[in-house]
């Protein structure tokens, strides 16, 4: 039986590159961060390519072989942060290094200090996701590591961090959401959620308003609910309190995020109300209980991996070149719309 011949379209399958950055590897032609050429020649050995089966790759000397991810919250209690955390470390970990999480605590982020047990001289850069507070950002961005931020605080990306920065969009596809429950016919429509709490929070509130106002429609915040993020969101009861308190009900919620979305729909149907003759929903990040919640969420859906996989290439890109401009990413959203909006 003939053996298949590896091909550099097999290599840049496995890498997850394009099979352009991998021809440039091999030829010398053009720009390819060292950590890219590592990751091929690597994959090009392992998959028995031509020359490079026999070929023994050199391993670094140096000792900042550590990748540390901070992270406020614990990442694998949501989907984004689960599939994001997968490809991430997988990329990472293709590449040569390893990838510690640390979980900061409240009382490490009032004192702006890192966690005892991260040691600076082990450590190549970092990635901070979850993490929102302004102060401990800054702070991060001054030691002079790399440093790739997910989201990030509501002024976020107008600062300016020595950092790169990555995020899903959230203006523009939060306008599709609105406009799609004004197209419906709806009036009166609310926001759910703290949206100072980050900056994809914040940038949805502006879609949302920014659709409302451009619809010549009244904008006020008596129909929101847009108290300081906590474990609060998740109680129906205490929407029901928020509920009670508004007007009215509205025709529609634009909700921050999917888990926001549910919990609603929770307190809605508690109050004998119909989702969506009554009152249409909307989330944010298709996540799996979006599809099973009835009737079906209308949300956007977050390219969770690939913001992953693309966090970790641009935070190694940054670790080989540190000199190269800061930049900044926005992958985008795509609304879905299903049964909760009419």
């Amino acid at each position: 039986m003939a053996i298949k011949r590896v091909t550099i379209s097999d290599i840049a399958k496995a890498c997850g590159f394009s099979r352009n950055t991998v021809s440039k590897v091999f030829n010398g032609r053009g720009s390819v961060p060292e950590a890219t050429k590592r990751l091929v020649l690597q994959k090009a050995q392992e998959l028995g390519y031509g020359s490079f089966s026999e070929r023994v790759l050199p391993m670094a000397e140096d000792k900042r072989r550590t990748v540390a991810l901070l992270t406020q919250h614990k990442l694998l209690t949501h989907t984004f942060g689960s599939y994001f955390l997968t490809s991430f470390t997988d990329q990472v970990s293709r590449m040569g290094y390893m990838m510690k999480l640390f979980e900061i605590s409240s009382e490490e982020i009032a004192a702006g200090k890192l966690p005892p047990h991260l040691l600076l001289e082990e450590t190549a850069g970092f990635l901070c996701i979850e993490l929102f507070d302004e102060s401990y950002l800054n702070m991060i961005s001054s030691l002079g590591l790399p440093c790739v931020l997910v989201d990030g605080h509501k002024q976020m990306p107008r600062s300016l961090l020595n950092s790169d920065f990555i995020c899903m969009e959230s203006y523009a596809a939060t306008i599709a959401l609105t406009e799609r429950m004004i197209s419906a016919g709806a009036k009166r429509i609310g926001f759910v959620g703290d949206r100072n709490h980050c900056s994809s929070f914040y940038r949805r509130w502006l879609g949302y308003r920014t659709a409302v106002i451009d619809a010549g429609l009244a904008f006020t915040d008596e129909y929101s609910i847009l108290k300081e993020d906590s474990d609060l969101y998740g109680d129906p009861d205490w929407l029901i309190e928020q509920l009670n308190r508004m007007p009215s009900i509205p025709d529609g919620f634009v909700c921050a995020n999917d888990f926001l979305a549910i919990r609603l729909m929770t307190a809605l149907k508690r109050k004998g109300l119909s989702i969506p003759k009554d009152v249409m929903v909307t989330g944010f990040d298709g996540s799996p209980e979006s599809v099973v919640v009835e009737p079906a969420l209308t949300t956007a859906e977050i390219p969770s991996s690939d913001i992953g996989r693309s966090a970790a290439i641009m935070l190694l890109s940054r670790i080989e070149q540190p000199a190269h401009p800061y930049c900044c990413v926005y992958y985008k959203s795509t609304p879905v719309f299903r049964g909760t909006t009419r």
